[in-house]
Order: C-alpha cells, then structure tokens, then sequence
C-alpha cells in the first residue's frame, strides 16, 4: 500500500505541474457568480468546472484536481463523468471530503472542521467512481493570541484522524491547515502562527501513524495581513521556507500552496520567489483556486460564446504558475 500511495503522490507533484483546487462549495461558487451577475444552477457549475476542466492542454499545467462532490457526480457534455474525463487526459481525479467549518464551542467565531462522520463510506464511493485523492481544510486566524492552541490542537487530530483513514482507503490525503490571510498581523506573526500550526499537525498526523510519503501538506504562504503592507516576493519566500523546514519532515511527498486571497499576479510572483531558491527537500508547486479562476470567471460571465477565450486566459495562468514554480516565471 505505502508504495503505492508514495507513486501516486509522485504523480500529483510531478514537475512542471500544480494540482487545481476546483471544489469550492455551491454556497462559495455561488458567491462569485453573483459578484458576476452570473445565474448559479447546478447546471451552470458544471459548464464552469467543464470550461476549466476540459480546456485545451491543461494536462501539459496540472496533474490533479479537487473536485466537489457534486462536479464528481456530473458529466461532461460527452457524457463522461468529469473523473473519467480528467484521466483520459493523464490528471488524477480528487475530492474535498471535510463537511466545512463550524464555530467551535466555548471559541467562537473560532472554527472547526466537521466531516469524519460516515467517511470511511464515502471514500469507497469516491474511490469507485476514480477518485485517488483527497483533500480536508481547516481555518485558523492569526491575532493577538489567536489561533488558540486549544483550538489548532482540535483541528489537527481530527486532521490527522482524516488522513489515516483516507490511506487505508488507498487514497493520498492532502491536509490543508490554512493560516488567514484577512487581519492586520505582521508578516513575522504569520510566520510563528504558521509554524505553530505546522509543527502540532506533524506531531498529530506520526501519532496516528500516517505513511508521510503518501502524503501532501497544503499551506499558506508566509504573509502579513491583507490590512497591512503587501508583503515583497523576495521576504515571502524566505520566511516561508524557514518555516517549512522548521516544520516539515523531509519524508513527505510533496508541499501545494494555496492563494489565499492572493491576487493572480500576487500569487504567482510570490511562488516564483519560492522557486527561484531552488530546490527543497520537498517538490514544491502550487494549489491554486481563486488566483488562477477570478480572470477566467470574469472573461466567460456565464456565456458559451466567452467559453474559448477563458479558456485560452486559463491555460496563460497556468502556464505562468507552471513556469514560477521553477522560478523561471517572467513578466
């Protein structure tokens, strides 16, 4: 089993690629579609994964995709389903399977993440119908004396209690503890906080016994709050590499950052930084929803008669992001 979890690992890290975080909730997707005017059906979500997922020579930029539950149940205007379809272009299929966030008792509005109940069946649903990843978040702001350690530490062994059962189901966990991005803390306090949380989550996930090169960590980069000065790629870079390899044990598989809240060219300056330090411990690339969809969702609005020019600013960013991840990203 653990050579088989540490390839398909090796897979979704696989050089020049990024994974494409596509599982926003209906709740979340709708939220951008209205700031678009866009009408939110179930049907309109699918043409939108459809565009992103079926355009021109995304397998050359991605090898995997987070697909929500309702886009993994779906076809595409072939009639595949959307995990077939993504296989016959070499992408490894994945799931957001945590159930999202609720505020925790005795730390609101700190949150929780809930989601173990019935997991176990729904992986070996999930992995009938090709799905051979998964993906669990939780959320913690950064404050004065936030994110509490009593609430991280919740968090984590539910996490690490996630990712156990996700190997024994012959599927590869990415665990995503996301530091906030919102606030007004200081790129120094982003970085204790992160390192924190990272540090309890490897303490919780080898107590559990999780294969570790079965499995890829999705963080935050290192970043001052968006009510404070934008923080410069090159300083990013170096505190966010002090801090994973303060916190991350050289056996895992890979790391994925994702945007956060990022701009498009925010994002991938940032990464292009982390890129040009050169090689890690860890292959490095990027997870990116927001910061690679935002353009794309503005250019197509909904309409088919926009689909191949989204399409076409789709595959610029992931080319961009592709080429960052190298450090070899240039304007």
């Amino acid at each position: 089993m653990n050579q088989s979890l540490s390839s398909l690992a090796m897979q979704l890290m696989a050089s020049p690629k990024g994974l494409l975080a596509a599982d926003e909730s209906d709740k979340t997707c709708s939220k951008r579609f209205d700031a678009l005017k866009i009408i939110s059906t179930k049907e309109s979500r699918r043409q939108w994964r459809q565009l992103l997922c079926m355009s021109p020579n995304v397998g050359l930029y991605i090898s995997g995709v987070i697909l929500f539950d309702e886009t993994i149940r779906q076809k595409t205007d072939s009639g595949q389903s959307f995990a077939e379809a993504l296989i016959k272009q070499g992408i490894l299929p994945g799931i957001k399977v945590d159930k999202g966030l609720v505020e925790m008792d005795n730390f609101a509005p700190q949150t929780i993440t809930e989601g173990l109940d019935g997991l176990s069946e729904r992986l070996q649903e999930y992995y009938q119908m090709g799905a051979r990843f998964t993906k669990w978040r939780s959320a913690f702001t950064i404050g004065s004396d936030l994110p509490s350690p009593a609430v991280v530490r919740a968090n984590l062994v539910v996490m690490a209690r996630y990712a156990s059962i996700v190997q024994s189901a012959k599927m590869v966990p990415i665990v995503e503890p996301e530091l906030i991005y919102d606030g007004e803390h200081s790129i120094a306090e982003s970085a204790r906080a992160t390192e924190l949380v990272l540090k309890i989550l490897f303490e919780e996930l080898k107590a559990l016994r999780v294969d570790l090169s079965g499995l890829i960590l999705k963080t935050s980069m290192v970043l001052a709050g968006t009510e404070t000065a934008i923080s410069k790629p090159k300083e990013v870079a170096g505190l966010t590499l002090r801090v994973l390899h303060a916190a991350v044990p050289r056996e895992v598989a890979g790391i994925v950052f994702l945007s956060g809240g990022q701009t498009s060219q925010q994002a991938t300056k940032n990464l292009n930084a982390i890129g040009v330090a050169g090689s890690q411990p860890w292959p490095i690339t990027y997870s990116y929803s927001r910061a690679v969809q935002d353009p794309v969702l503005k250019l197509w609005r909904g309409k088919n008669t926009n689909t191949k020019k989204a399409q076409i600013k789709f595959a610029q960013l992931l080319a961009q992001n592709s080429a960052a991840r190298g450090g070899e990203f240039a304007e």
